[in-house]
């Protein structure tokens, strides 16, 4: 099969790519920045002493863990609405799913660092008279974030990659505008292939640094 590659295509419809490009990061960001606040949040529950807090958590952190996401995002757009009596749009259904999402993976990251920490150390911040509130920003979180660090990087480049799945539910993000231009054009080629040079781009920086981080953070211990 004799195929010319035409990547002219790419180039007239470069706004809409990058149209996409801003989609993607507007769901991206804000579901990190939510995702590890709530999963910080979850993992004082995990870690609480009351088993029905940690029940519930625990309950919470293995449903979103072991069900896929693709199947989160498309139940929070076609099925929440019908509990909740109202229609989300396409990106808040998006968002809500991949926030937490990464609330749960990012509470276990939380509750494996912190358990890190001897006990000993929260007992004693206790002692001296520190709320546990204060003995956990101010003795247990400033030992343990550069061992969270490469953990948290790669999840942010895990989430990245999972927000071209919010285009199953037509939120225009970047695979969206790729997949509408290919079938629209005939030029997959030339414009899947532009599509997974901007991913590359985008998400490369990410994992250069989880790599320069995690050999920093091996030559310092």
């Amino acid at each position: 099969m004799h195929y010319t590659p035409d990547f002219s295509v790419v180039w007239n419809n470069w706004p809409v790519l990058l149209r996409g490009l801003w989609v993607t990061l507007e769901i991206w960001l804000p579901s990190i920045a939510m995702g590890l606040i709530g999963g910080f949040l979850i993992a004082q529950a995990r870690l609480s002493q009351r088993r029905l807090v940690s029940g519930i958590s625990l309950v919470y952190v293995e449903l979103f863990r072991d069900t896929p996401v693709l199947i989160q995002l498309i139940w929070f757009y076609y099925a929440f609405p019908i509990l909740v009596g109202i229609q989300l749009s396409p990106f808040a259904a998006a968002m809500l799913g991949l926030t937490l999402n990464t609330s749960a993976y990012a509470s276990e990251i939380f509750r494996g660092g912190i358990r890190s920490i001897h006990r000993g150390q929260m007992e004693g911040a206790l002692a001296i008279g520190m709320s546990r509130a204060q003995a956990m920003r101010r003795v247990i979180l400033p030992q343990v974030i550069k061992r969270m660090l490469p953990a948290f990087t790669n999840r942010t480049i895990e989430v990245a990659k999972m927000s071209s799945l919010a285009s199953v539910i037509s939120v225009h993000e970047l695979m969206y505008q790729g997949r509408l231009l290919s079938s629209t054009y005939y030029r997959p080629f030339e414009l899947l292939t532009a599509v997974a040079f901007i991913y590359l781009v985008l998400i490369y920086p990410g994992t250069f640094l989880a790599g320069r981080l995690e050999k920093h953070l091996a030559r310092s211990n």
